[in-house]
């Protein structure tokens, strides 16, 4: 006996636009399934899924991750610049202005 679908959200953020969609994925479905169903929408082209992270409620996880109904599933872009490294060159251009 088949369980009911699996409504899942996922979503993709850039600086202009984010991508949320509604999926519907058989039950028993995971992780890597959702990624799949998203990177063959059109509306989700140009996004690298092969070297993106993936969550769920902003916990990484792995690609065997099972489903469950309701999840919301994000791709994560990598940092444009590590977030230690752009806060000492803020402080060190502040000491400069002093």
């Amino acid at each position: 006996m088949q369980g009911a679908p699996l409504q899942i959200e996922i979503v993709y953020a850039e600086p202009a636009r984010a991508l949320v969609k509604m999926l519907s994925l058989p039950a028993g479905s995971c992780l890597a399934d959702a990624v799949r169903a998203a990177a063959a929408d059109k509306d989700f082209a140009g996004v690298d899924f092969a070297t993106s992270a993936v969550g769920i409620f902003g916990r990484l996880l792995r690609s065997d991750h099972a489903l469950q109904d309701g999840d919301r599933i994000e791709i994560y872009r990598p940092l444009a610049e590590d977030p230690k490294a752009a806060r000492r060159a803020r402080v060190k251009q502040a000491r400069k202005k002093i």
